[in-house]
């Protein structure tokens, strides 16, 4: 019995050390100044935990600026557009700097749009403004195994996109007009954040990729440079002499473990999305 409540006793000794070291990892401690670390990776399918990180940042005294780092090819309209309007409202209190990795397009490029400065190295792939409607059609295949759908629905475009047949023309312009709305926001909203005008925007806004060295030339982002200068920017934009990085803690419960791998499978149909 003895054994059991000293391994108890160890345990839970344990548990409320690494409790205080997570404490102080999201505070931090204060050695010249905390600037809090955001990393948007891969497809963005939710925008969740992204904006709660923003918003903890934002209201923690401690944290003095936020460095981005973005390595994705882009996601979901709704998500890569929440994204994007808390770090346009943290930007309003506190410096925010885009550390762009490997790839930062589509959706990856729109969220980085409200940063103080955007950084890239030279061969980052970035740009691909644009958007995409994609919808599966598997009526040959249920045709050649004998299945075939009955529907039932109120109005004529109720089922718009379904697999189950393929689209009208009317469909098909009618869908573009939603694409092509959304596209303007996308637009409008690099012209506005890298102070320039929409028809020079157009000029590269066909869904083309660029590098980090072409996207400076043409103004999509401010200077090149790795990870590392981007934290001795984010310094210099605060007045912080030592920069001190905070990440959010990870969150991930025993039914993220087996839901993730289904969120990013079933990513939205609409989407700012690099091919």
């Amino acid at each position: 019995m003895k054994t059991i409540h000293i391994v108890i006793i160890v345990v839970v000794s344990v548990a409320i050390l690494i409790g205080l070291v997570i404490g102080f990892g999201m505070k931090g401690m204060n050695y010249g100044g905390n600037v809090g670390v955001i990393e948007i990776e891969n497809v963005i399918t939710s925008s969740k935990y992204i904006v709660r990180d923003l918003k903890n940042f934002e209201e923690d005294p401690t944290i003095k600026a936020v460095l981005i780092r973005v390595d994705s090819p882009g996601g979901g309209v709704a998500a890569s557009q929440e994204i994007y309007q808390q770090v346009k409202k943290i930007k309003e209190q506190k410096k925010v700097v885009v550390s762009m990795g490997a790839v930062a397009a589509s959706g990856g490029y729109y969220v980085s749009l409200p940063a103080d400065i955007i950084v890239a190295n030279p061969g980052t792939i970035t740009g691909s403004i644009g958007v995409i409607m994609e919808f599966p059609v598997v009526k040959d295949l249920l045709d050649k195994i004998g299945i075939e759908f009955e529907v039932v629905k109120s109005k004529e475009h109720k089922d718009i996109g379904s697999p189950f047949r393929k689209m009208s023309t009317s469909e098909k312009e009618l869908l573009h007009d939603v694409v092509i709305d959304v596209y303007d926001q996308f637009v409008k909203a690099t012209a506005a954040a890298r102070d320039l005008p929409e028809d020079s925007v157009l000029k590269y806004a066909d869904g083309r990729i660029l590098t980090g060295r072409q996207a400076l030339e043409i103004g999509l982002i401010d200077t090149l440079g790795s990870f590392e200068d981007a934290v001795v920017i984010t310094g210099e934009l605060a007045g912080i002499k030592r920069p001190v990085l905070v990440y959010p803690p990870r969150r991930m419960s025993f039914i993220d473990f087996f839901v993730e791998p289904v969120e990013r499978m079933l990513t939205p149909r609409l989407s700012f999305l690099w091919r």
